[in-house]
């Protein structure tokens, strides 16, 4: 078993704060300060040092850090083996995902395993994937459903995660009703460069892919008002003020004057949705009957689409 305290240090690496760490495992801010001191001392080594107001790793904390990665993963990948070997589940099974994931993936596949593991306690937490990451490494979920490209983090990249591909999100667009090209099936971005866009602020992510479809044509939009939620955005759209992406997974449901088109030619932006774990866990009979669930679930979905999204 994993001293608690490492996991500890390995959250407060990923955090970089006592609070975010506290937050995050749910000790108080004055456990988890302890904690720290117990594993320095214990270790005889000096982890931590005065920065401000705060504390950092010192280097000798950050090879720690780094260099228990291996440990984790190994130790997942025994308890995984122990689990099948004694035809064991766990208890409590955590997932996380993004908001639109959380509805049309993860919310069927707690009801299946509701059904197949009765006695199996999971709790399904809606969180953006940088947070998602931060509970993975907390151990407050098992598995994800995250954008790949939403994070600071790439997963194929790091060393504490693995990833299996579910699906590609295309993204639309979402005009007024009234406007003149209401009446087609599919535009193209070009055809929309001059209209007046909502989008997220500039720095987030859903930001960046949206300036780089546009780059990707050569154009220049003019983004005109902000909006953080989906459904601020189609209220937007539906006001009048200007015209957005949406994710394909994110339905209209019963907005007004919105009409949704697919968007066809170069630079058409999708967004690549994973599962995603902890290394070494990936071989859990529980983790492995949840991603056959979430892929069912995926192949279900683009099955539904129009076949030019297949």
């Amino acid at each position: 078993m994993i001293d608690p305290r490492l996991l500890t240090l390995r959250v407060f690496a990923r955090c970089g704060t006592i609070g975010a760490t506290a937050e995050l495992t749910g000790y108080s801010p004055s456990a988890v300060s302890a904690q720290l001191r117990e594993l320095q001392r214990v270790l005889g080594m000096q982890l931590l040092t005065k920065d401000g107001r705060g504390v950092r790793l010192t280097a000798t904390g950050r090879f720690l850090v780094a260099g228990s990665d291996t440990l984790i993963a190994g130790w997942e990948s025994l308890r995984a083996a122990a689990m099948e070997a004694g035809d064991q589940v766990p208890s409590h099974f955590g997932l996380g995902g993004f908001s639109t994931a959380a509805a049309q993936l993860l919310a069927p596949l707690a009801a299946t395993l509701r059904s197949t593991r009765p006695l199996l306690e999971v709790q399904v937490l809606e969180a953006n994937p940088a947070r998602c990451f931060d509970l993975l490494v907390a151990e407050r979920i098992d598995l994800a459903v995250i954008v790949a490209m939403q994070s600071d983090t790439s997963v194929e990249d790091d060393p504490r995660f693995e990833q299996t591909f579910l699906l590609d999100d295309p993204l639309d667009v979402i005009i007024p009703s009234d406007h003149p090209l209401a009446s087609r099936e599919t535009v193209t971005l070009e055809e929309l460069a001059s209209e007046p866009w909502i989008t997220e602020s500039a720095g987030s992510t859903y930001h960046s892919l949206f300036t780089a479809a546009f780059t990707a044509v050569g154009v220049t939009p003019r983004i005109a008002h902000e909006a953080v939620e989906w459904e601020t955005q189609i209220a937007f759209v539906g006001a009048g003020l200007g015209v957005g992406l949406l994710p394909r997974l994110a339905p209209l449901h019963s907005a007004e004057n919105v009409v949704r088109l697919r968007i066809t030619g170069k630079g058409k932006p999708t967004r690549r949705i994973v599962a995603a774990v902890r290394r070494g866990s990936i071989a859990s009979p529980l983790i492995q009957e949840s991603l056959g669930i979430l892929q069912a679930s995926a192949n279900r979905i683009l099955a539904a689409r129009p076949g030019d999204d297949l």
